[in-house]
């Protein structure tokens, strides 16, 4: 198989990753890549939302598959247009991919679905908007309602939190146009679990559930972020509280009462949603309810979700088969082997503006532990340097929880760059949880 992976972050060098370990003889093309990735793949440079250039890319090298990792090109249209152009191409339509690119219209479908989410309202106005944060009452959520590069949610403990929170997206334009649409949403108590799941537009096959951790600091302290971490499996029964290390009843719930609601919702509206339908939810006393959707594979759940992920028919495949339209394949199925938990690391200046350019050291590679690379590049003279606020996810592997999470915090902590940050507590609760 001939493969064009568009994107050259995390998720995509875990991707690119994946597809070459479960067939090493499969030729990967990245536009543009990054240097982790160039060791897998041949880096073309073209831009990811590049999209008419993606689209001569894929006739030029006629591959069988292109995988479009970021939002941004499924926003563009980019799998509308290789379509249009007869090139198969895993992803949602720019249509249906607006179940991540619109807040609004994501909170609307899962009300008319009957889909459990937190209750919300839209808002332009700033009074309006503190007017029904007054009405919910503190903790209270704000949302940007477009892409903010996952830095568009705000948890507001204070109704004053709430205000300027408020302000800042829709006088401030901290998210530009993003934010000048908002919305206000009820605090949700309970657990987050991300759930990501293969979608043909009627059916879905899911992957194993991971935990984020956004917080820049341990203890989930600090200013909200990309992600910090994540690790996979989350050993959550399907009610808060009855804690399983088998995650089949929780799976089966999310797709019985989330999944495959919505996916009939989209195609009511004439948009059937195929590729990876990502969600973000909140386990609570009352069941799983959404926090958000994404169009997309999350990151970084991503790079600790797929080495860990084992499935049948390999990834590749079942993505072919969606992208053809012939559908997920009879008796696809995936299964957990293992554990695995990545730390995130960050450039100085992360989330605000991250310092660029310093040269970066990598540790010795060990069987323990994979490092993906995000915000990196590479000199003529061979020196890897940080280009990024996330420049790279240390996935440490192990039969056992405790093993993965000591193998990523011991590789993280070999690597050298200046003002690196990451935490090293990724999946502290599975931890308090006597993992």
């Amino acid at each position: 198989m001939k493969l064009l992976l568009v994107g050259g972050g995390g998720r995509e060098h875990a991707l690119a990753w994946k597809f070459k370990h479960d067939d090493p003889a499969v030729t990967l093309i990245a536009a543009p890549g990054n240097p982790g990735m160039a060791e897998l793949a041949e880096c073309v440079p073209v831009t990811a939302t590049d999209v008419g250039r993606l689209v001569e890319l894929a006739l030029e090298r006629r591959v069988d598959l292109v995988v479009v990792g970021p939002e941004a090109p499924l926003a563009a249209g980019l799998v509308d247009r290789l379509r249009e152009a007869g090139v198969p191409a895993f992803g949602p339509t720019q249509a249906a991919a607006e179940i991540e690119t619109s807040k609004a219209f994501a909170k609307q479908l899962m009300l008319d679905a009957g889909v459990p989410t937190a209750q919300a309202r839209v808002f332009t106005s700033v009074l309006e908007a503190k007017e029904c944060a007054r009405e919910f009452g503190a903790p209270v959520v704000i949302k940007a309602s477009g892409l903010a590069a996952g830095k568009g949610v705000i948890v507001c403990e204070t109704l004053a939190q709430a205000d300027e929170a408020i302000e800042s997206m829709l006088v401030g334009n901290a998210f530009g146009e993003s934010g000048h649409e908002v919305l206000v949403e009820e605090f949700m108590e309970g657990e987050e679990v991300s759930v990501l799941a293969l979608a043909d537009g009627t059916r879905v096959l899911s992957l194993v559930p991971a935990q984020d951790h956004k917080r820049l600091l341990a203890g989930d302290r600090g200013p909200n972020t990309g992600g910090m971490g994540a690790y996979a499996p989350v050993s959550l029964g399907a009610r808060l509280g009855q804690v399983s290390r088998d995650n089949t009843a929780l799976l089966r719930e999310v797709e019985t009462r989330v999944l495959l609601p919505t996916l009939r919702a989209m195609r009511d509206r004439g948009r059937p949603f195929t590729g990876l339908l990502y969600a973000g939810l909140m386990i609570t006393a009352d069941g799983p309810k959404v926090v958000e959707f994404n169009c997309r594979f999350g990151d970084p759940e991503t790079q600790a979700v797929l080495p860990v992920a084992q499935m049948d028919p390999p990834l590749a495949t079942v993505m072919l088969a969606i992208a053809r339209g012939e559908g997920i394949p009879a008796g696809a199925r995936c299964h957990t082997q293992g554990y695995a938990v990545t730390t995130v690391l960050a450039a100085a200046g992360y989330p605000g503006t991250p310092h660029a350019g310093d040269p970066i050291e990598l540790p010795a590679p060990r069987a323990d532990a994979l490092v993906f690379h995000a915000g990196t590049r590479r000199d003529d003279d061979g020196v890897l340097r940080t280009a990024g606020g996330r420049v790279l996810a240390v996935t440490g592997l192990g039969a056992t929880f405790a093993g993965a999470q000591r193998a990523s915090a011991d590789a993280a902590s070999h690597v050298r760059f200046a003002g690196k940050q990451f935490r090293d507590d990724i999946g502290w609760r599975e931890r308090a949880r006597g993992a």
